[in-house]
């Protein structure tokens, strides 16, 4: 996007020579339709500053991302509930970055009324285990947008919010807990923001003129990390909730097994399984790994004498040394008139070879198909199972 910034142009009126009137004109951005939807009407007030300005698309947009430096305020910390695990607290929420879209001349800056928000890009930034929160509106919205003329913009806040605290009691009433308050941007992710304390553990003030009645604030500090959003467990959580929920939800004057409660029990089931073979193929995967790796030991030993052991190469070496001596009594059998198999022997000869093919046959040569055969065991099961279930609910 290219940007023209015209100098300020100066008249001097024919009446008055002394006088001189200075016109300021801003352009920034191209000539863009105003049919298309996606574009934002020019800020109320700022003329040209931005028109054709898209809020939709976040500063240095296909670019390096915007960086977000953060400064907080806490006002008050209302309540600390030891039952619920939480916290309540009132904060200054303000956040800056600069929009090379928003830069005009001079040394000014301008601070916006608060329902203009909707005309410039905004962060998504949400606070981390937020349990409920809050905007106030009292007696209009408690946020400020300040304009600098190098393109910095100031978003300032003002919320509550209940956040979560997991909480060691075990040394209650002389403990010490640790609550975070965590902040990320909803939708975007460090390659296109990047979250900063503005002035490090300055950064956070207002809390050394905090007054708790049940705690002292010791210390705090701010840090800056990477979240990793994952599933696993998360599902098996979930799955406990709602077959707990379930359950809850329906009067309990009866102990009968719900058709809801078999569904969800089918549902745990397949997503434990999940876990178990996952569990198992990393573990037989890093087995394998750890065989092909030669051991450490003195430079004069080849890396194909080495031997790793594990539950598999004991079994085999088990087996082979058992089929050698078999076989040596065979020949002997065989060749030596003198020495005789009696029927036990023979038994016990059948026996173990069988059991070798058992142990062959549930040996895993190569862990991959482990998760190649649960891709297609697990969703053609879980149909069939569901087609069971739908049929006799349905039927019957």
């Amino acid at each position: 996007m290219s940007r023209d910034l015209l100098s300020p142009r100066c008249t001097t009126a024919a009446e008055e020579p002394a006088n001189v009137k200075c016109k300021q004109k801003f352009t920034l951005g191209h000539k863009v339709d105003t049919t298309d939807y996606r574009v934002t009407p020019s800020l109320p007030g700022f003329g040209n500053l931005t028109k054709g300005y898209n809020r939709y698309l976040r500063p240095n947009f296909g670019g390096a991302p915007v960086v977000i430096a953060m400064s907080l305020n806490v006002a008050s910390i209302s309540s600390i509930s030891e039952s619920d695990m939480d916290y309540t607290a009132t904060i200054y929420l303000r956040q800056r970055w600069t929009d090379s879209r928003l830069v005009f001349h001079g040394n000014k800056s301008f601070t916006l009324d608060a329902r203009l928000v909707k005309y410039l890009w905004v962060p998504d930034t949400y606070i981390v285990e937020s349990k409920k929160s809050f905007l106030h509106e009292v007696t209009a919205e408690n946020r400020l947008i300040r304009l600098f003329s190098n393109g910095t913009v100031l978003y300032a806040l003002r919320i509550t919010t209940t956040v979560a605290c997991n909480m060691d009691l075990s040394k209650y009433p002389l403990d010490t807990q640790t609550c975070k308050l965590q902040m990320e941007s909803w939708g975007y992710d460090e390659n296109d923001v990047l979250f900063t304390w503005l002035r490090g553990n300055d950064s956070v003030y207002g809390l050394e003129n905090l007054r708790l009645s049940q705690y002292t604030v010791e210390r705090y500090c701010t840090l800056s990390t990477m979240s990793h959003q994952e599933t696993g467990v998360t599902t098996v959580l979930s799955m406990t909730t709602l077959m707990m929920g379930s359950r809850n939800s329906i009067t309990k004057t009866n102990g009968f097994i719900k058709a809801i409660d078999i569904y969800l029990g089918i549902c745990f089931s397949f997503i434990f399984g999940a876990l178990v073979e996952y569990a198992v193929a990393h573990y037989i995967m890093s087995q394998k790994c750890a065989s092909n790796k030669p051991e450490k030991g003195s430079p004069n030993d080849a890396p194909t004498e080495n031997e790793d052991i594990t539950i598999t190469s004991i079994l085999n070496t088990s087996v082979t040394s058992y089929n050698q001596k078999i076989n040596f009594s065979v020949i002997d059998n065989d060749n030596c008139s003198g020495l005789t198999m009696t029927p036990k022997d023979k038994m016990r000869v059948i026996f173990k070879n069988k059991m070798h093919k058992v142990i062959e046959s549930f040996t895993i040569q190569n862990p991959g198909n482990i998760d190649h055969y649960s891709k297609l065991l697990f969703p053609s099961f879980f149909v069939l199972v569901n087609l069971v279930y739908w049929a006799y609910y349905l039927m019957f």
